[in-house]
């Protein structure tokens, strides 16, 4: 009885698009144009290669950043998706 309930609570789920792609490279530029903006010491530590590319962010700012869009891109993607947008 509990796994039926459990079944019937389950969410649509959905398949990865070139939409869901998007929505995803979308969040992850505005997270590093948030974390350029908040972090107070982007530049300090240990710099990656070509950091150029990456506003000149230090390799903890680049994972931080990267972090953060992630969540942001699959929060995104499952509201839309639950909304029946994606």
């Amino acid at each position: 009885m509990i796994t039926s309930l459990l079944a019937s609570a389950a969410p649509a789920t959905f398949h990865w698009s070139p939409k869901c792609a998007m929505i995803m490279i979308l969040c992850n530029v505005l997270a590093y144009a948030i974390a350029r903006a908040n972090i107070a010491k982007p530049n300090e530590g240990f710099e990656i290669p070509n950091s150029k590319f990456f506003g000149g962010m230090s390799h903890a700012s680049v994972v931080a950043a990267n972090c953060l869009g992630h969540i942001l891109g699959i929060g995104s993607i499952l509201g839309l998706a639950a909304r029946g947008i994606l």
